[in-house]
């Protein structure tokens, strides 16, 4: 079985709930984001909505905030630094909505892999 490889947070959000993994993504995300002493506590009652949301504004005070704590919370979730190094940053609000995906994106790459191997 081949990763699907989700193309927007709303895809990848539908796409875990369909395979029932959604609450194990909750999962991952709230432990990564932990080990990058960034608390952060997800509900399993958590919507999708309010997950993008809430990983958003996260991302955006980490931007503005704590830039060290946002870039070793990157390492930490191992976002490929190519995909960072590629985003506008002229856009702060853009730039975390994008960075929000890129962590979604890869704490489901875990999740999904994990479930299927």
């Amino acid at each position: 079985m081949n990763f699907p490889v989700p193309i927007s947070t709303d895809e990848l959000l539908s796409t875990a709930q369909n395979e029932n993994l959604y609450p194990k993504l909750i999962d991952q995300i709230n432990k990564d984001f932990n080990l990058a002493n960034e608390a952060i506590d997800f509900p399993q009652s958590t919507t999708p909505q309010e997950l993008k949301i809430q990983i958003h504004e996260k991302i955006y005070r980490l931007i503005q905030y704590k830039y060290a704590e946002l870039l070793n919370l990157l390492y930490i979730i191992d976002v490929p630094e190519d995909n960072i190094k590629q985003l506008d940053g002229s856009d702060i609000a853009a730039l975390s909505e994008k960075i929000a995906f890129l962590i979604l994106k890869r704490e489901w790459m875990k999740v999904w892999f994990r479930n299927y191997y």
